[in-house]
């Protein structure tokens, strides 16, 4: 049965407060506030008081904070001076991802890691909804959890994306929690290697029952698997797995059984082989081998993932927006059977860049880099004696002028820029769609 109208999340005399505001805290501010709550906003943006809402907006926008509970938006560290003495005042910390987790009806399948987590997230959700299961999208992709409550019931399956920002406030978990691989990110947020890990590892930490699925070819990951309180499956693009989920180079199977061959499955790239057996795992015993076959033959993929934007003068034009780390630039690379001109480049997320010297040597006959990394991925390539065309840009406009410039009938031009977006765009999607206007305007 789902959550009555007039079933009230909080006791009617709590003052609410909302600390950052944007798509997680705004909506929950909202409907808290039409159902009677005083609600209160707090965000360090100077901007016009909010029609209806106590507001606390600029420079001292933390003063005086007498809120009973507080919502902190994902971007926010829990650890804020303010927000530490008002929890020790006894005011109720919470997110809107911790809330929805703690009073959901139904079946929650939650995916987290480094790289796929859309992709994996969104490919889980498209099987169930072939298979006839009622599904709610949400968490980093899709709606609001926590306002959509009132709509589910013990029947849906709600399928959500949840980065290390949201993970680091929880303390509940999903049914199911999928870990697709663990890479250095966010290390610009996160103090360091060890938080960022631990952060993820709220995925399955308060598990009572249901199943963690984890690629056994990610060591990062096998190496805290002995820590899950429930039973693991494991997928594998290098050997067999009786009991998980496996690639043998041709097929997927899933417990001793052939659920898909790599020919059926329409969107390019090995990482994506790996996508798919996360998301069979998942969805085993929810959904049929048919509706897997079926997405896998028809689903093209989400923007700005190795997204074919052109093709012009025989030069064909990829947006990969998304990649934001050098491991998400390597398997967009190793997707293609050539060597591609690469545009990389962009804000600095204190990550190794290393790695990005060989890659570019194997996988790239030229590189346009922009951006804060783009210095750094520079003196990589002249340090590692890259044997390709190097250019640098100062904008998306230039960058794409310069690709173009470089390539010939045949080749291949992708974005993919091993870095975040915040130096020159408000997130990866604008990047990506100023990428794809360029390109258009060719």
């Amino acid at each position: 049965m789902s959550l009555q109208k007039d079933e009230l999340l909080f006791e009617k005399d709590k003052k609410i407060g909302f600390i950052g505001l944007g798509r997680s805290n705004m909506p929950v501010a909202q409907m808290l506030r039409s159902q009677g709550f005083r609600v209160s906003l707090r965000d360090r943006k100077e901007m016009p008081p909010v029609e209806g809402f106590d507001c606390f907006f600029g420079e001292h926008y933390l003063e005086n904070i007498y809120e009973d509970v507080l919502f902190l938006a994902p971007v926010l560290r829990p650890d804020i001076p303010e927000v530490l003495a008002s929890r020790e005042r006894g005011t109720y910390v919470t997110t809107e991802i911790n809330e929805y987790l703690r009073r959901r009806k139904g079946k929650v399948i939650a995916v987290t890691g480094s790289d796929g987590k859309t992709t994996t997230t969104t490919l889980i959700n498209e099987i169930l909804k072939r298979a006839g299961v009622k599904t709610i999208l949400g968490g980093n992709i899709g709606i609001n959890l926590l306002t959509s409550i009132y709509e589910e019931d013990e029947d849906t399956v709600t399928v959500c994306e949840l980065s290390s920002f949201q993970l680091m406030k929880v303390c509940h978990s999903p049914d199911v929690a999928v870990i697709t691989n663990i890479s250095p990110n966010h290390l610009d947020w996160h103090r360091d290697m060890n938080e960022y890990i631990d952060a993820k590892k709220n995925i399955f930490r308060f598990m009572k029952s249901g199943k963690v699925v984890l690629c056994g070819d990610d060591m990062t990951s096998v190496g805290f698997a002995h820590e899950i309180p429930v039973p693991v499956v494991f997928t594998s693009g290098t050997r067999v797995l009786a009991d998980g989920v496996y690639f043998d180079g041709e097929s997927i199977y899933a417990f001793g059984e052939k659920v898909l061959e790599r020919k059926d499955i329409l969107i390019p790239g090995r990482h994506n082989i790996y996508n798919y057996c996360a998301a069979i795992a998942a969805v085993w015993g929810l959904a049929d081998n048919a509706a897997v076959k079926y997405v896998a033959e028809n689903f093209p993929g989400v923007k700005h993932r190795i997204q074919l934007v052109r093709e012009k003068d025989g030069v064909k034009y990829y947006n990969s927006s998304i990649d934001s780390s050098p491991t998400r630039t390597a398997a967009a690379l190793n997707s293609f059977a050539q060597k591609v001109i690469v545009i990389s480049g962009g804000y600095d997320k204190h990550i190794p860049l290393e790695p990005l010297g060989p890659l570019f040597e194997q996988k790239t006959k030229a590189a346009v880099l922009m951006g804060v990394t783009g210095k750094k991925i520079y003196e990589i390539l002249k340090n590692t004696g890259y044997t390709g065309r190097i250019e640098t840009a100062s904008s998306m406009e230039d960058a794409v002028r310069k690709a173009h410039s470089l390539a010939e009938n045949g080749d291949t031009v992708i974005l993919s820029p091993a870095a975040a977006s915040f130096d020159m765009f408000k997130d990866f999607e604008e990047r990506g769609e100023k990428f794809v206007e360029c390109v258009n305007g060719l």
